[in-house]
Formats: C-alpha cells, sequence, structure tokens
C-alpha cells in the first residue's frame, strides 16, 4: 500500500508539472485510467508529399524569452514546451527542426481552405502587387465583388454587408446595429457563449476564463440549451421558457436582440438543443428584438449539413456576424444584415479603416470560390461524418470520454473522470493533450473546465487524417 501510495503520488506531481498554471490536479484524478498496453503500436503521421523548407531563423527559446519580454503578459501559450511553428501547408504545420504536426485545429478555426492554399495565395499575391490599401472613401472592385458573392450565400433579404476585421468587430458592430434598430438596450447571449474579447462583446461571453471585471451593460445570459450538461436534456421547449421568463422579469418587456453560436466553439464544441433558435427567435421579436447568429467558427459549410450554421436550426437571423474562416487567416469579418437594420448606421458616420481593404477582400472572395471549387462543404459531412462514427466506437472502449458531439468538422470530446457525474477531467485532459502533441496531432481546448478537446482542422481533412487522430487519441489514453 505504501509503494502504490507513493507511485500515486509521482503520477499527480507528474500531471501537475504538464497542467502548468491553467489547471489543478484533484486528489481523486486518474480514478478511471485505462491501464497501458505496453505492446500497443503508436501511430504515424499518413503520408504527405511535400517537403518544408530549412528553417534558418531564431529558435524556440529565444522567441520565447523575447515574447515574455516584450508583450503583453496576458498571451497565453498551448503546451509546457511552446512550439515554434514556422510553415503551413494545407493541413499540416511544421515546427523548426521541420517536424511535421496534422492541425486538427486550423489555426483556432480560422483556416477553412488550407495553409498556404496556392490559389488564395495568389489572388492576395497579385492584389497586393497592384494596391494593398485605399479605404472605402474611393472606388474598387475587390470589396464590391466579394460583397456580392457573400450575400449570394444567404437566405431571405440578409443583402447588405459590413466588412471588419475581426470577430469581436463583427459581434460589436451588431450590437449597435440591434440597439439602434430597435430603440432597446438589453441584449441576451446564452451562458457558455464566447463572442469576443472587446470591452462591449465580452459582455455578451459567459464564461469567466474570459471576462475582467468591468461594467457589461444591459446584458443578459440565458440558460444553456445543452443536450449533455442543460437540467433540461434536448428539450428546447424547457430552455426557450427560460428565455421569456428573462425578458418577462429581468426587463421592461423589450429587448434589442438576441444572439448565439449554433454550436459553440470555445464553450466545447457544444451543439443546441434541436428547435431551440426557432422557440427563441419568436419570443425574441414578439419582444421587440432582433436575432444574430454567430458563423464566426460554424459558417462556410464547415458543418457539413448547411453552408450555415443557423440553417441546421431552420431559421433566418436578422444579423449574421463572420470571421476566422472567411479569410482562411487573413485579419478579416464581416456583418451581414437587411437593408432595412443597415440603414440606421447612415444617421451618422460608420466608417473601419480596414474594413474592406483591397487585399483581403480579393482573398476572402478567393475562399469563397475554392471552398465551392473543392466542394468542401460536402466533403466535410463525409469526412465529418467517418471520424464522429469512430470517436463514438473509442468512446465504447474508453469511460474517461463522457460524450462526442458535433457536425462536420466541428466536433468535441467531452472528457470526465465519471460519466454518472459528468465529473469534468481536467487533469487527465491537460497529460493527453500534451501527449497527442507528442504523437504528431494538434488539437484545442475547450469548455469552462478545459476538458474538451476541440476538433476542428482544415477543410482539406482527410478520412486518413481522421483515423489518425482517433488512433492517436486511443493511443494515448491507453498509456494514460
Amino acid at each position: 500500500m505504501a509503494l502504490q501510495r507513493l507511485l500515486r503520488k509521482k503520477t499527480i506531481a507528474k500531471a501537475k508539472s504538464l497542467c502548468g498554471a491553467f489547471c489543478t490536479v484533484p486528489s481523486s484524478s486518474f480514478a478511471t485510467s485505462v491501464a497501458p498496453t505496453d505492446n500497443a503500436k503508436q501511430p504515424q503521421l499518413p503520408p504527405f508529399d511535400y517537403q518544408p523548407k530549412p528553417y534558418n531563423g531564431p529558435l524556440a527559446d529565444e522567441i520565447f524569452a523575447k515574447r515574455k519580454k516584450f508583450l503583453g503578459p496576458s498571451l497565453f501559450h498551448y503546451y509546457q514546451k511552446p512550439i515554434n511553428i514556422v510553415e503551413g501547408k494545407m493541413q499540416y504545420l511544421y515546427d523548426e527542426s521541420g517536424r511535421r504536426y496534422l492541425d486538427a485545429f486550423a489555426g483556432i478555426v480560422t483556416v477553412s481552405a488550407g495553409h498556404c492554399h496556392p490559389e488564395i495565395l495568389d489572388a492576395i499575391l497579385e492584389q497586393s502587387k497592384l494596391l494593398q490599401h485605399a479605404t472605402t472613401i474611393y472606388l474598387h472592385h475587390a470589396i464590391a465583388d466579394f460583397a456580392e458573392a457573400l450575400t449570394s450565400k444567404m437566405p431571405g433579404n440578409l443583402k447588405v454587408v459590413y466588412f471588419v476585421n475581426s470577430g469581436s468587430e463583427a459581434n460589436e458592430l451588431a450590437m449597435l446595429m440591434a440597439r439602434l434598430y430597435t430603440g432597446n438596450l438589453g441584449l441576451i447571449s446564452l451562458r457558455n457563449a464566447y463572442h469576443g474579447g472587446s470591452s462591449s462583446t465580452i459582455g455578451l461571453t459567459a464564461l469567466n476564463t474570459w471576462k475582467y471585471p468591468i461594467p457589461e451593460g444591459e446584458i443578459h445570459h440565458v440558460m444553456n440549451p445543452n443536450p449533455y450538461r442543460g437540467i433540461f436534456g434536448s428539450d428546447a421547449k424547457s430552455y426557450a421558457k427560460d428565455v421569456q421568463d428573462h425578458i418577462d422579469y429581468g426587463t421592461s418587456g423589450k429587448v434589442a436582440g438576441f444572439i448565439a453560436e449554433t454550436i459553440q466553439g470555445v464553450g466545447g464544441a457544444v451543439e443546441l438543443a434541436p428547435g431551440y433558435l426557432k422557440l427563441v427567435y419568436d419570443i425574441v421579436h414578439k419582444a421587440g428584438g432582433v436575432c444574430i447568429a454567430d458563423e464566426v467558427q460554424t459558417g462556410f459549410g464547415r458543418t457539413g449539413s448547411h453552408y450555415w450554421g443557423f440553417e441546421m436550426q431552420g431559421v433566418v437571423p436578422d444579423i449574421v456576424t463572420m470571421a476566422k474562416g472567411i479569410g482562411n487567416g487573413l485579419p478579416l469579418g464581416a456583418v451581414v444584415t437587411t437593408p432595412e437594420i443597415a440603414s440606421v448606421l447612415a444617421e451618422k458616420i460608420q466608417f473601419n479603416t480596414f474594413g474592406g481593404n483591397p487585399v483581403c477582400s480579393a482573398g476572402g472572395l478567393a475562399v469563397l470560390r475554392v471552398l465551392d471549387k473543392e466542394k468542401r462543404q460536402s466533403h466535410c459531412a463525409d469526412v465529418g461524418s467517418h471520424l464522429i462514427g469512430r470517436l463514438r466506437s473509442l468512446m465504447q472502449r474508453h469511460e474517461i470520454i463522457g460524450d462526442v458531439r458535433g457536425r462536420g468538422l466541428m466536433l468535441g470530446i467531452e472528457l470526465v473522470t465519471d460519466r454518472k457525474e459528468k465529473t469534468p477531467a481536467k487533469a487527465e485532459t491537460a497529460v493527453l493533450f500534451e501527449k497527442l502533441r507528442e504523437l504528431g496531432v494538434l488539437v484545442g481546448k475547450g469548455g469552462l473546465n478545459g476538458n474538451v478537446f476541440r476538433i476542428k482542422p482544415p477543410m482539406c481533412f482527410t478520412k486518413d487524417d481522421a483515423d489518425f487522430v482517433v488512433d492517436a487519441l486511443d493511443y494515448a489514453i491507453t498509456k494514460l
């Protein structure tokens, strides 16, 4: 018994060293770990016909030291020994030594078509040679061509575009539109949501890890319709009633609007209860508000079943915000709305210096064309279905996997130490996270407790890549 206690202490101490400042290891950790199989074969990355260029720049330690000295202390990094990523090609990344990694997180769900996609690069380079910047006080065809192509993808009367530089900016502009158009102040968002980190959008965000103690204005956070953890399971009507209750008891009876992701991203790939948005949109419209769909992560065919996430719920929003995948890595975002709502901004001057920059517009238009040409939406449906099927099979073998969820190439794997209690496996997630990196897989983490692996790769991700992710996770859990 004494020897067992000693080994246990050493195991927990090792986990703490791997977690760093981002998690704590409870004394009950590792209760559900699977016994290691010594003869398990370590999976290998799928072959990929590309040779990275030799890297002669500064190494990771030097860069990390300079970063700590000159950049803000709020920046965080993944992994105990941060990786110096120097090159990317399609779904793969390369570090300073030339080692290849499978990017299963797409630069935080930003690289849609693939790292350094040649057709998108050509469009960016050709425009950069002609004109890098002029702003919208002059005419340029790139912004108009891009807006036309983007609105052609939208349903209903969503026909007016405002270009910005990020998802936070897009959501902040949507907040402004909603309040001006309705004449109301209160906005409703979901618990567990992430809508940005600016001083305004931080109010919409409902995860304490991302919020500073500042005034947030009239923001109401309603119950998260989470089929896995929510108290009503998949009962959309009960969650919708909570929205009505908030309007009845927490407002004047009128609100400016409601905003939601269809699959919560930072919150851990949480798909909303079926039918929820349709019920809530009706409630919000009756209260004088508009409905905003945050498509920063779910847009552009990533979910496979639909081009936009909100289409999964059978609704048409009044305002749609987007960023990330729209530019495949370019600093680009957009707000699309109706002519009636857009007209309220004409009461004053609304201007964004870099919104619709010709280089970003040319790149954004190229992204839309590539996604269509390469049929990436149907590809996401096909590969995503294969991946989620394999993950659910893996779930049958490993008790630590509490839930597998999502659609297309926007999936989440929630890890727990007790399936019945759904106790977050914080320490185990940290250990597995490091192990996956060692095996060559880069994934994201999400959820309030950081116990959800986020699998959201570039949309050129293949079935062989999917198999490697599952095999690597299987190997890592088995060795836990």
